[in-house]
């Protein structure tokens, strides 16, 4: 069994980032057109809280980033290799650890709509809906916010996991 460990994001994971949102299997088709050409930047990873979920090696597995102002998960990704064995859990589990001692009180997803039972299940709630923007997004977006609880989150262990 492997090991699943968070750490913080570099400016050298920028690219494999970058490739793990363009290989996504969830955004082929009609929705292909959000994330085309889009770059994680490594001007990106030094503004927001983004972590990265890897293995033994060092590979990225998933990732996410947490704006603090306003509060929101701007991104999340899990490579289709692992989806389905606790690493997108893990990450969100993260992310509201990272948010609770950062002081936030909740974070607002605007939700891939085929994520957004994922979202539902981990206990956010659906507030809205966001009207498309096009060209690049021609669909509604599930509009769900966390709420943070508490900042005990700082007391909990780091976050492992294996697969």
């Amino acid at each position: 069994m492997q090991s699943t460990t968070i750490r913080r994001a570099v400016a050298q994971d920028a690219e494999h980032l970058t490739a793990l949102i363009q290989a996504s299997g969830a955004y082929r088709g009609e929705y292909a057109s959000i994330i085309s050409g889009y770059q994680v930047t490594a001007s990106y990873l030094a503004r927001h809280r983004v972590f990265v979920a890897i293995d033994a090696a060092d590979h990225p597995l998933g990732f996410y980033a947490l704006v603090l102002d306003p509060p929101e998960l701007d991104l999340a990704f899990v490579s289709d290799d692992v989806q389905g064995v606790g690493v997108g859990r893990l990450l969100i589990e993260h992310m509201i650890r990272q948010a609770g001692e950062a002081g936030l009180t909740e974070v607002r997803v605007v939700a891939h709509p085929p994520a957004e039972r994922f979202y539902l299940r981990l206990g956010a709630e659906r507030v809205g809906t966001v009207a498309p923007s096009p060209p690049k997004i021609s669909w509604e977006r599930p509009e769900l916010r966390f709420t943070i609880a508490g900042r005990g989150a700082a007391e909990r262990p780091a976050v492992t996991a294996t697969r």
